[in-house]
């Protein structure tokens, strides 16, 4: 019986190349994503192509509602600092 592993899978690199070892290993994988309030769905979709094409069992995606402890430039109207200096 293989062993189970749930992964976190944003849609990025290091998620995907988790699930990908945790397979390459034989493990019985279940991706797991957040819909924290992203100003895009794209990371839920890329997550979801991520989890099919490595084979795991089911993706599960969970509200996390953020907002509940403050903004950030990926939830709301925030802008994304620029040119910031790294001392500070």
């Amino acid at each position: 019986m293989a062993m189970k592993a749930v992964v976190l899978v944003s849609g990025g690199l290091d998620s995907a190349t988790v699930l990908g070892i945790a397979r390459q290993e034989k493990r019985e994988c279940y991706a797991l994503s957040f819909r924290y309030g992203q100003r895009h769905n794209i990371e839920l979709v890329a997550a979801e192509r991520v989890a099919k094409s490595l084979g795991a069992v089911e993706h599960l995606v969970m509200d996390l509602p953020l907002d509940k402890w403050g903004g950030s430039a990926l939830t709301g109207p925030i802008d994304v600092p620029k040119d910031r200096d790294e001392q500070k």
